[in-house]
């Protein structure tokens, strides 16, 4: 036990860290509490105790305060995380790096439905995939090399350009038709923006070109509006192409691919792939780096949505990409991998980039000789043919 005048006598000297762990342990309360001599009416304190007891005030404040921020941080739905910012500073003539931290607000990114239902939780991954839903085969042979859920349906977002691009070229309208962007070909789905001006006016070529390499979605909705008949006309014949080329897990709601009740499977978009690649026009569009249209208000300079084509090592005949929150990442394309022309579809992948880092994987596969001596499944070990994967390459 600590004397009765022990306290006095450490304020007089000025310690007041220990005064207040004397007061703390002589009362049992906790360290910031503030002693009974501070608060009491009777007690006549001298300056060097009172200070003393400021201190305690001060410092049962700021904890207190302290305790209310992390309650409130926790409580709120967004994840606080701590980062860590440098900053070069010089002293003397020399430098130095000086380390800080602070606390961020990070909200985690939207989950497709199947990821946030956790459909596909617990499926082995031979290639290791982030996408969800996955097919490869050989183009010539129609052999299936790699197969994931490729029976599952769901959105596919802007991969339905590509059969935009089809209905919009078999109805044989002169390309060099001017069209105009209205408030009709606005996004009236989701709100999203464009470059495409209402008021632009490109001809018939340029729209397809922009729609099929930048994903121009004002480019996709004025090809369908100026299709005969209108826009309904022109969604009709999206499901009629669709039935045509025996899809039958699919269905077209909008040209753009922003309505997430455009939907397909895997095994469906190999047969549009292979449709689309019959026509020059899509392969040679899909597959530019950039293209520049005069809008007749402004140049606008586009780039291709897909990081691969142009890249080193990779020879793409035709590709496509798509995104909306639920159809995830998505990437389609055909292209030739050592000698071979395969056609490769990745649905549902998390993160920007990861459906292009699944087709480097799947590149890399083929390379190191995957799918040449069995059927590759999504298991860890190769596989041979099972019922179900024949059946996919029946119906492919």
């Amino acid at each position: 036990m600590f004397s009765s005048d022990l306290f006095p006598r450490l304020c007089r000297r000025a310690l007041w860290g220990a005064a207040m762990v004397a007061a703390a342990l002589t009362a049992g309360t906790a360290a910031y509490a503030r002693p009974a001599a501070c608060t009491s009416k009777h007690s006549r304190l001298s300056p060097a105790e009172k200070r003393a007891c400021l201190h305690h005030t001060s410092v049962k404040q700021s904890t207190l305060k302290r305790h209310r921020v992390e309650r409130t941080l926790s409580s709120h739905k967004t994840v606080v995380k701590r980062v860590a910012v440098k900053r070069v500073v010089y002293r003397g003539g020399r430098r130095h790096v000086v380390t800080s931290y602070r606390k961020v607000n990070f909200r985690p990114q939207h989950l497709s439905p199947g990821r946030a239902y956790g459909l596909h939780d617990g499926l082995p991954q031979a290639l290791a995939l982030r996408s969800q839903e996955a097919l490869v085969v050989d183009e010539n042979t129609s052999e299936v090399l790699y197969d994931k859920q490729s029976s599952v349906v769901r959105p596919i977002a802007s991969i339905s350009k590509l059969m935009t691009a089809m209905v919009s070229l078999d109805a044989h309208i002169p390309l060099t038709q001017t069209m105009e962007v209205t408030a009709d070909d606005r996004d009236y789905e989701k709100g999203t923006g464009s470059r495409l001006s209402v008021g632009s006016r490109l001809n018939r070529a340029d729209m397809l070109h922009i729609a099929l390499m930048a994903s121009e979605n004002r480019a996709a909705a004025a090809l369908s509006r100026y299709y005969p008949g209108g826009r309904p006309a022109f969604i009709a014949a999206m499901n009629r192409k669709a039935r045509e080329l025996g899809m039958n897990d699919t269905h077209f709601n909008d040209p753009t691919g922003l309505s997430s009740q455009n939907v397909s499977s895997a095994r469906d978009l190999v047969k549009m792939i292979k449709a689309a690649y019959q026509y020059p026009l899509i392969r040679q569009f899909s597959t530019d780096k950039s293209y520049d249209v005069d809008t007749g208000k402004r140049n606008l300079h586009y780039v291709s949505t897909d990081h691969l084509v142009g890249h080193p090592g990779w020879q793409i005949g035709l590709q496509k990409t798509g995104f909306i929150n639920e159809a995830g990442q998505c990437l389609v394309m055909q292209a030739v991998v050592h000698g071979r022309p395969v056609i490769i579809v990745l649905l549902d992948s998390i993160g920007r980039y990861s459906r292009f880092a699944d087709a480097a994987r799947v590149r890399q596969w083929l390379l190191d000789g995957g799918g040449s001596a069995a059927l590759r499944t999504a298991g860890d070990q190769p596989a041979a043919p099972s019922t179900q994967v024949a059946n996919v390459q029946r119906a492919l």
